[in-house]
């Protein structure tokens, strides 16, 4: 489901998750950025680390939003807007939800484990105590070729 709400208003957001996505590539892990857009201002940003901590929760949405969650003083996240670099998984949009996101926004789809719409579709679940808007597509082709040599790297290395 997507919302009404432009694509192109997500691209500097995006833009910034692209650059911690790059972020976690140095340091070992898959590219992934997240930010925690409120009222248009950025409050947290952050990129998987979970090579980097041995976390397997360590995903960039979840340390996004507890990031703002400490800078907003709740963990109700109202009006806020998680954008993300790849669909997130069932984890991802799980917290979305627990964290009452207004609107969760990615680049690239997950068709192995997207939660968003691809393969799942818990943040418009009426079954559940929270929605989601869900816009997906922003910079696609930039998040999709991130993750796209990412892999073919290490494919070529093994």
């Amino acid at each position: 489901m997507s919302t009404s709400v432009s694509s192109g208003t997500y691209e500097a957001p995006m833009s910034i998750a692209l650059e911690e996505a790059a972020l976690a590539e140095a340091g070992g892990d898959v590219p992934i950025g997240a930010v925690v857009v409120v009222h248009g201002a950025i409050v947290a940003r952050r990129h998987n680390e979970r090579e980097a901590s041995g976390d397997p929760t360590a995903h960039a949405e979840v340390l996004a939003l507890r990031d703002a969650a400490a800078a907003l003083g709740s963990w109700r996240l109202l009006g806020a807007s998680l954008v993300v670099t790849l669909e997130p998984c069932v984890m991802c949009a799980g917290a979305a939800i627990a964290a009452r996101v207004e609107r969760v926004v990615f680049g690239a789809s997950d068709f192995k484990g997207g939660a968003c719409g691809s393969l799942y579709n818990v943040c418009v679940d009426p079954r559940l105590n929270h929605e989601a808007e869900v816009v997906p597509g922003v910079l696609e082709t930039e998040c999709a070729d991130l993750l796209r040599r990412y892999f073919a790297e290490r494919r070529e290395d093994s």
